[in-house]
């Protein structure tokens, strides 16, 4: 029996993951002690892209430590892409029906030919935006730190950020950059460039006007077009008087651009501006939603994605105007997409609250928090109310395993709903009441 591609997957970043903590645990990795339990939760958070920490990334490890972190990000970020493009047929792994209905539907592509040329392409997009995101930051950093340090800062917050990660190898994030034109231009222009998917890139610089453009890149465009300035500005509205955020900052300029900033950062990268222990409930509230829906398919991003979001809002509509087709952009959305929706949600939504459960059944600690780092941790975002620091043994493998299955899970699951089985045979239709 052939063993599924997915679990090859998830096995591959598993050992990834395995040897990424062993080479932390090295001494020439750190400054200071660090226990296999900070070794393993830094090299998930990495792998995945998360960004949630459990030591100083700075301070507690070498500059060799440093840049294993930023290649288990590099590797996270990329070869979740490329695996997730490629794995299934140019690593030499037996790609059937279910693997080629699988590349086909969630990636457009027609042979895997066509794949390994899309992956060249996501190689030289990752390059390109990396090189010229170090080459801007070191404008700041280099000024501030001095050469070859700032050199350093400028290359790992570019990789942290174009793969969505959320590293910072600063103690405060990038709180003290808050105001810094370079910073919050060129860190949120690559993690949304990383985030939005490279279906979508790909659409755009190879598909002349928007009539060209598939239905996952208008709808993809889309929902990040309403969720990008909806997160902006309700932050600013939640958060504008908040003395522990913007109401620190006397200029509304300032103001405008961390909001500007903690606002598109929220769904999929996990950096912050500001301190995110101060927010008011309601923009925690308003986050957990944002970093639940993430970023967009085949991207570094996580969470359910702004595509499945937007075809459940679809449907919702649909059912409620009482159609039986569902429509978007002058296409037609099959039954076998929205099934796929509902079970990608309701699986999501299963799992953070299992989450939820055994921390707050385990834990001390205020709901709000509990909920917010499970859903950092899903989304593999990266943002913490300051509630990371306080889990225990078993706290830290609940969240290690919500990051894992948030980054390998929708791939997974979504290899198997590809699967087209024909039934044997067909039952009488019965009635169900609903609602």
């Amino acid at each position: 029996m052939t063993t599924p591609p997915p679990l090859i997957l998830a096995a591959l970043y598993a050992v990834l993951i395995t040897i990424g903590a062993a080479v932390l645990m090295l001494p020439v990795s750190h400054r200071v002690p660090i226990s296999w339990s900070d070794a393993i939760f830094t090299s998930t958070s990495a792998v995945t892209v998360t960004g949630l920490v459990v030591i100083d990334t700075g301070a507690d490890l070498t500059l060799f430590g440093q840049m294993v972190v930023a290649f288990l990000i590099q590797m996270g970020g990329l070869g979740l892409m490329t695996f997730a493009v490629l794995i299934l047929g140019a690593l030499g792994l037996p790609v059937g029906i279910t693997g080629r209905i699988y590349l086909r539907e969630d990636l457009h592509q027609a042979s895997v030919h066509q794949l390994t040329k899309l992956v060249g392409t996501i190689l030289k997009v990752v390059l390109v935006c990396e090189v010229a995101g170090a080459m801007l930051l070191s404008l700041t950093f280099i000024p501030r730190f001095g050469f070859w340090q700032g050199v350093w800062e400028a290359v790992f917050h570019s990789i942290s950020a174009f793969n969505n990660a959320g590293f910072s190898t600063f103690p405060e994030g990038l709180i003290p950059f808050a105001t810094d034109p370079i910073v919050n231009t060129v860190i949120p222009a690559l993690f949304i460039v990383g985030g939005i998917g490279y279906i979508v890139l790909h659409d755009i610089f190879t598909q002349k006007g928007w009539r060209a453009w598939s239905l996952h890149t208008k709808i993809m465009l889309t929902g990040t077009a309403i969720l990008i300035p909806w997160s902006v500005a309700m932050f600013a509205i939640l958060e504008w008087n908040n003395p522990g955020t913007l109401g620190q900052f006397d200029s509304k300029l300032a103001r405008l651009t961390v909001s500007w900033f903690q606002g598109v950062t929220t769904r999929t990268a996990g950096f912050n501006t500001t301190d995110i222990a101060a927010l008011h409930d309601s923009t925690s509230m308003m986050f957990i939603s944002l970093m639940l829906i993430g970023g967009g398919p085949t991207s570094t991003a996580g969470g359910i994605k702004v595509t499945t979001f937007i075809v459940m809002i679809i449907a919702t509509i649909a059912f409620f105007r009482r159609q039986q087709q569902l429509n978007a952009f002058g296409r037609s959305i099959g039954l076998d997409q929205v099934l796929k929706v509902m079970a990608l949600t309701a699986i999501s939504v299963i799992l953070v609250f299992l989450a939820i459960f055994l921390l707050t059944a385990s834990h001390d600690g205020h709901f709000l928090d509990v909920s917010f780092e499970v859903a950092s941790a899903f989304g593999t975002v990266g943002l913490s109310r300051g509630y990371t620091a306080e889990l225990s043994g078993f706290g830290r493998a609940v969240i290690i395993a919500i990051m894992f299955l948030g980054r390998v899970g929708p791939l997974t699951l979504g290899f198997f709903l590809a699967t087209r089985a024909v039934p044997r045979v067909r039952y009488p239709a019965g009635r169900v009441f609903l609602g």
